[in-house]
């Protein structure tokens, strides 16, 4: 299993300056990765709010090893020519590094809703698919003609083409038990699953049960047996752990993600320390095999 850090882009983190620092202590520490939020603003939260695209090329050029992306990118308040544009300047930059995290983002009023773009959820998951495929035919360096339901792209062809192939890696986000993410999730190469209780501001602990019937639900739709990563967001910042790492790569996730910066009331002194000491137990692998296994 690998380990990464998931942080806001806002508050303690709205600062580009932190989110190099951070990317480059958990260099230095053993972390895998570094995923920070993406959002436009924070509503009820308040303080200074960042574009993590920024401050991810800053990142990008501090650090030599570790995976860069956001977590996730709200696909349908881009437009996909652009992104398409800056993700394969990225991963340029990072030397193949980046990671596209994917979702139609939250929450629907403060960041679509109040600007006058889509705030229901299900025009935002056309435009998620859509511009998905879009993004996938502008990264292939042939010409694309697209006259779709939201977009439009005539006689476009991008060069270059990305670092990574045959494209850089998409883990799609979604809320369990709603299901659209988790069928969208399939046809990509990644799943970055959260749940949620009986409202979409009701977000609860992610479960080892929980994941193996997630995967479950993923596999059915699987239709390529290509690499598939499976990122699972917990904590393991004392007094606020989410379940040992080990028992959800067990249940098959291949990716943890430490959810820092949450609670907010932590000094940011104490995130770094946290970040310092470096990733969690690695005693299981994304195969279940353990350390001591590969050692014998």
């Amino acid at each position: 299993m690998q380990y990464g850090l998931y942080f806001p882009n806002f508050g303690k983190f709205g600062d580009p300056g932190v989110v190099v620092e951070i990317a480059a202590t958990a260099e230095r520490a053993g972390w895998d990765g570094v995923f920070p939020w993406d959002h436009i603003q924070v509503g009820h939260w308040a303080g200074p709010v960042i574009d993590p695209w920024v401050a991810m090329a800053a990142a990008a050029a501090a650090t030599e090893r570790i995976r860069i992306g956001p977590m996730v990118t709200p696909v349908p308040r881009r437009r996909p020519a652009k992104l398409a544009r800056e993700a394969v300047t990225l991963d340029h930059l990072s030397g193949g590094r980046l990671v596209l995290g994917v979702g139609i983002g939250w929450p629907p009023d403060v960041d679509f809703g109040n600007f006058g773009d889509a705030a229901d959820n299900r025009i935002r998951g056309e435009q998620l698919d859509e511009g998905l495929e879009l993004l996938d035919a502008l990264w292939s360096g042939e010409v694309v003609n697209h006259q779709g339901t939201h977009y439009t792209a005539l006689d476009a062809r991008f060069l270059p083409r990305p670092v990574q192939q045959p494209r850089i890696p998409i883990w799609v986000g979604g809320m369990w038990p709603r299901k659209p993410a988790f069928r969208r999730a399939a046809r990509w190469d990644g799943v970055y699953p959260m749940a949620i209780g009986d409202t979409p501001d009701d977000f609860v602990p992610m479960t080892p049960e929980m994941l193996t019937d997630i995967l479950a639900y993923v596999t059915a739709y699987r239709e390529t047996d290509g690499p598939f990563d499976v990122a699972v967001n917990g904590s393991s910042f004392p007094g606020t752990e989410s379940g040992p790492p080990d028992d959800f790569a067990a249940a098959g996730a291949t990716w943890w993600i430490e959810n820092v910066g949450w609670p907010p009331d932590v000094p940011l002194d104490a995130w770094l320390e946290f970040v310092a000491a470096g990733p969690p137990s690695r005693t299981i692998r994304s195969t279940g095999t353990s350390d001591q296994d590969q050692e014998a």
